[in-house]
């Protein structure tokens, strides 16, 4: 027995291997509505479509404009209806997006300020503490210049009180040597006065 004989004469009509399935329909409905409504175009939305279902974009027009346009006439309306109402608010969405970026920028400007803020404060700080270390080091050679100073004056202070001593054993020895008129001092080799005859 064939197969004719048991299908009783009746003729089998082929399935296409490029049909479309009832899913891949509502995907293209879908995907051109989306693009009605964001302003695209609907040779965008078959492009997207093509690509998703391996089909030409040509294909899903053609499938689009056939049979798939007809059945979602209510909601093609309404898509073109929140197109424009998109339009109307696209301002006020904008503004909202210029503000968004301005904030953004603003606190970008204000992370830079800190950062520098703080490479400033540290550098800061770095300068004080090395301040402080050439103000102790100052004071430190102020008080031992005081130091030298008042040793300055007490060898100046001997010196004086020598040059006095010097001055009057002077005196003494021209006084003696006038009263006793034999009598005159020398140096002996330690530095010591001694009285010598004439």
């Amino acid at each position: 027995m064939t197969v004719k004989r048991l299908l009783g004469g009746l003729r089998l009509v082929p399935i296409r291997q490029d049909a479309w399935s009832k899913d891949e329909d509502v995907l293209l409905a879908e995907v051109v509505l989306r693009h009605i409504r964001e302003a695209s175009t609907q040779l965008a939305a078959f492009e997207e479509v093509g690509k998703k279902l391996s089909r030409t974009p040509a294909a899903c027009g053609f499938r689009w404009n056939s049979l798939i346009r007809k059945q979602y006439e209510p909601a093609i309306t309404l898509a073109k209806k929140q197109r424009k109402e998109q339009k109307k608010s696209q301002p006020e969405y904008n503004l909202e997006l210029a503000c968004e970026d301005q904030s953004l920028d603003l606190i970008d400007e204000a992370i830079d300020l800190l950062i520098k803020s703080k490479s400033y404060f540290s550098e800061l700080a770095k300068n004080e503490a090395s301040l402080q270390e050439t103000l102790a080091e100052n004071l430190q050679l102020k008080q031992h210049l005081h130091q030298l100073e008042k040793e300055y004056m007490t060898v100046q202070e001997d010196y004086q009180s020598l040059l006095e001593i010097m001055e009057k054993a002077r005196k003494m020895v021209i006084f003696q040597e006038e009263d006793q008129g034999s009598m005159r001092f020398q140096m002996d080799a330690n530095g010591n006065l001694e009285k010598v005859k004439k």
